[in-house]
């Protein structure tokens, strides 16, 4: 799975990397967790870095519906809260490390997992845009929609999971979908499930601390190396 990531690239590199334009809202994210506003690139909007919600609300979702963080690729072409997002709205999410935990002796070890030769990479996901009830329906007036506390539409994110792969069975038995470079416009362009395998590149991985626990603490010393 993948509940947890990072995206600190400077973002002049970030634009340069993924070809597109980063605006002023783009900052850091050391320990980017569910719920929070991140960015991802559109197929609709695919040469600009826009923010949206991690946790994907499906359309038709009502307003306690609760986030989808991540999307398993064998079944994303029919599950419903996912299948209109594949064929229609696919996104990249930029990171250069994510996180898994690791039962040791002692509690659980988070360890940050990256490509080998430590580039930034792009992982696949769907992206939906929510509307509230209550702005669907013209009852404005009579309650704050739903995440968020507001009436607004809201745009949401996934990232797509597999099955492990080697080095990645080391750690939990799925990961996300790390697109090869060539791949990255592919995926946005149309829908391919031949894309969604696990990654075949190096991997490394390091332990970190157990501040990454909570999303509070998002700064650099989140992503340095401790003692396993």
């Amino acid at each position: 799975m993948c509940g947890r990531y990072s995206i600190f690239l400077p973002p002049d590199e970030l634009a340069e990397r993924f070809d597109v334009r980063v605006g002023d809202d783009y900052r850091a994210h050391y320990n980017a967790s569910p719920s929070q506003s991140l960015p991802v690139v559109t197929n609709h909007d695919p040469d600009e870095v826009t923010h949206q919600r991690w946790g994907l609300i499906p359309s038709w979702a009502d307003d306690d519906f609760s986030g989808l963080i991540n999307a398993r690729a064998e079944t994303v072409a029919e599950k419903p809260a996912f299948a209109d997002a594949y064929e229609r709205r696919r996104c990249l999410v930029p990171a250069d490390g994510y996180y898994e935990w690791v039962e040791r002796e002692g509690g659980k070890q988070p360890y940050r997992i990256t490509r080998a030769d430590g580039e930034p990479f792009a992982m696949a996901g769907l992206w939906e845009r929510w509307e509230p009830e209550t702005t669907q329906t013209g009852l404005g007036d009579f309650g704050a929609g739903g995440p968020g506390g507001d009436d607004d539409p809201v745009e949401t994110f996934t990232v797509v999971t597999t099955e492990a792969n080697a080095f990645q069975s080391d750690y939990h038995h799925r990961m996300p979908v790390v697109l090869a470079p060539d791949e990255e416009r592919a995926w946005l362009e149309s829908p391919d499930t031949d894309l969604l395998d696990p990654y075949d590149g190096g991997m490394d991985a390091y332990p970190v601390s157990t501040r990454v626990n909570s999303p509070a603490n998002d700064d650099p010393a989140v992503v340095e190396e401790v003692e396993g």
